[in-house]
């Protein structure tokens, strides 16, 4: 892979691991009663977990829009 491609599919999986994590961060929170009842320490922990998932899945499976040529 030359270094332009390498760079576009770093950035294309940092932005779905962006996504991932704040999906992820919405449904945590979501399922608090309260907004003062919300353990942001979970929310983050599974935030980063999910972000850190999307990144090695991004690694084995390849990411659709940079294989495409879209970007």
């Amino acid at each position: 892979m030359e270094l332009e491609k390498i760079r576009i599919w770093i950035k294309a999986a940092l932005i779905r691991a962006l996504r991932t994590f704040s999906q992820t961060a919405v449904a945590a929170i979501g399922v608090s009663v309260c907004f003062s009842d919300v353990e942001w320490g979970t929310v983050l922990s599974m935030s980063a977990l999910a972000a850190l998932l999307s990144v090695l899945t991004s690694l084995a499976t390849g990411l659709p829009e940079v294989e495409d040529g879209e970007n």
